[in-house]
């Protein structure tokens, strides 16, 4: 297994994994599988494009073929340019239980940390998705509220969490 960003060129196989995760969790993702399918072509290879401020990793297995996916995006306006997102995690069914969501996060958190005058990472989770919440926690993040009610599925609605990872440390006050 071995992990490298996506670039436009990856569009196509970044697509289908994309879809895949859209269609077998719709109860984790704000984006639903419908208006994925028709976005075009064209728009995943333009947000595929990787910068300073945003880029997708993925994680492929000895096949050479894309088993995992996360997203970063930081802020970019002035006042909230210290917070970056973490969006999109997926790992295919195939590969799960093996390591691959920690490999992905433990890349995205290592860029992060070495981003100038970038001090924390967010994500939101599901509350109910206990295998990702419990992920997110070994890995230092923090659950500092609930958002109830936060998606709509039919007629069920779902909690989600937000949370939080000082990349920073806070500074301890002088006595």
């Amino acid at each position: 297994m071995y992990i490298r960003t996506l670039t436009s060129a990856d569009a196509e196989i970044y697509r289908e994994l994309r879809l895949q995760s859209l269609r077998l969790h719709p109860d984790v993702y704000l984006s639903s599988y419908e208006s994925e399918m028709k976005m075009s072509i064209v728009t995943t290879r333009i947000r595929l494009e990787p910068s300073d401020d945003h880029f997708t990793l993925g994680a492929f297995d000895a096949e050479e073929k894309l088993a995992g996916i996360v997203t970063f995006f930081r802020e970019s306006r002035a006042k909230i340019h210290h917070k970056a997102h973490v969006y999109s995690v997926y790992v295919e069914p195939g590969a799960r239980q093996q390591g691959v969501g920690r490999r992905l996060m433990l890349e995205l958190i290592a860029r992060a940390k070495v981003t100038p005058g970038l001090e924390l990472l967010n994500l939101t989770v599901t509350s109910s998705n206990f295998p990702a919440k419990q992920l997110y926690e070994s890995l230092g993040f923090v659950c500092y509220g609930t958002e109830p009610k936060a998606m709509k599925l039919g007629d069920q609605y779902l909690d989600e969490d937000l949370m939080v990872l000082m990349l920073v440390p806070e500074p301890v006050p002088e006595q």
